[in-house]
């Protein structure tokens, strides 16, 4: 296995502070993982005593990107992954599902905590064949994302955008709309816009549990409309079934019928 690249940026000499919680530590919390603090256990156990759902919504969003990742390998032919907002490596992350279908994908990752880069540096390990490469740098920096991925991507090649749960913690929604404008923009046609986040108006217990989240010190996460996350795909051609609950999103044969939850996401395409 090749090492993975990394592109250093502000963050890198950030220290981990333990003292309040992160949603990414949260997030490994809720799917099973290790790497995490007391104090993201306990935002995380605050949480689900309010909302046991968000477990569920945490691995039926893990389990979406798995079968996007897969659709985009497969039946798009993809080979290229800029994948913003990773967060801590758990089972499954991009670069294991796309270099397992075609190991000589590369993929981009972004992200801004010093306690994620350190465990991308250790185990987002590529094949011989591809490439992964991470970046530390946040969201709301698109032209140094865009100038550190191609280093190891070749943007005039088409490329698929993942934003799982990120554009959450985007405050200003206009905000978020011109940062995913602004980096499709930058990709070729044939390249795909792959989002999915927390839902507003679909239940009011979740609401509840993530209001008081973004009040415990926590950077905070703003729950959108169905309405609102459709139209981060304005401008590129939605695949079949649309953006709907994650759940929904071509689940695999012989599963039981999903549930209906507060997490929405589609994938599209750039003509």
């Amino acid at each position: 296995m090749t090492d993975p690249a990394t592109t250093p940026g502000p963050a890198t000499h950030q220290t981990i502070d333990t003292s309040v919680p992160h949603s990414a530590r949260i997030w490994n919390y809720w799917l099973g993982g290790k790497d995490n603090y007391p104090v993201d256990e306990e935002a995380g156990d605050a949480y689900t005593a309010v909302f046991p759902g968000i477990v569920t919504i945490a691995r039926s969003s893990r389990a979406f990107l798995r079968r996007t990742i897969t659709y985009l390998v497969d039946e798009a032919g993809i080979r290229q992954f800029l994948d913003i907002g990773t967060g801590l490596p758990t089972a499954e992350n991009t670069h294991e599902v796309a270099q397992r279908l075609a190991p000589e994908a590369r993929i981009v990752y972004v992200d801004n905590d010093p306690m994620v880069l350190a465990h991308a540096r250790a185990l987002l390990y590529s094949s011989p064949q591809g490439a992964t490469a991470y970046i530390d740098a946040t969201i709301a920096d698109p032209d140094r994302i865009l100038a550190a991925a191609a280093e190891t991507l070749d943007l005039a090649r088409p490329t698929a955008l993942i934003l799982s749960n990120i554009l959450g913690h985007v405050a200003d929604y206009a905000q978020a709309r011109s940062i995913v404008t602004q980096l499709m923009d930058a990709l070729p046609a044939g390249s795909y816009l792959s989002v999915n986040d927390g839902s507003r108006g679909i239940d009011p217990v979740f609401e509840q549990a993530q209001d008081a989240y973004n009040t415990s010190g926590a950077v905070a996460y703003n729950l959108r409309t169905v309405e609102e996350i459709t139209a981060y795909f304005d401008g590129v051609e939605l695949i079949d079934p649309g953006v709907v609950p994650v759940t929904q999103w071509r689940p695999e044969p012989g599963t039981p019928a999903p549930d209906v939850i507060a997490e929405h996401g589609g994938l599209a395409r750039k003509p």
